[in-house]
């Protein structure tokens, strides 16, 4: 089980992730927050759920409350530093179905609705599942921690 933990929040030295891990976690939480929330100007989650059935997403409440937690629980995670490669696995799978769901018919392009700030967070998302958490985090704490034991 140690070894499985251990593999879990392992991270490397730097403070290079820093920056994505906050910026892309208060992006994601507050893109949460709108569905589930609605918060900032969001739908909140009978709306999102709406939104979500309507696009072929069904059932839409599972599919909205599976969206938004992701985003904003994964979001909070990011910018703590906690459990930072397996919530990046989550979100980059969540930014893969919004890409391909929602954004790719539109083109590359924000001011069509395309997939550009989904690829971009998708990116961001992958980059912390490869390096991890970085030296400022939770994770790097308890990886700590677990060597002294």
């Amino acid at each position: 089980m140690k070894s499985l933990i251990r593999r879990t929040i392992s991270t490397a030295s730097g403070l290079d992730t820093l920056p994505l891990r906050i910026g892309a976690g208060v992006i994601f939480t507050a893109h949460g927050a709108q569905k589930l929330f609605g918060w900032f100007g969001g739908y909140g989650l009978e709306g999102t759920a709406g939104w979500m059935d309507s696009i072929g997403l069904s059932p839409g409440l599972p599919m909205a409350m599976l969206a938004g937690s992701a985003e904003f629980f994964g979001g909070l995670l990011l910018v703590i530093g906690l459990l930072v490669r397996p919530t990046a696995l989550v979100l980059a799978a969540t930014m893969i179905v919004a890409i391909a769901a929602v954004h790719i018919e539109n083109g590359l392009f924000m001011a069509n609705n395309g997939y550009e700030f989904g690829l971009a967070l998708l990116a961001v998302s992958v980059a912390l599942l490869f390096r991890g958490a970085g030296s400022l985090s939770v994770d790097r704490v308890l990886q700590a921690k677990l060597s002294q034991n």
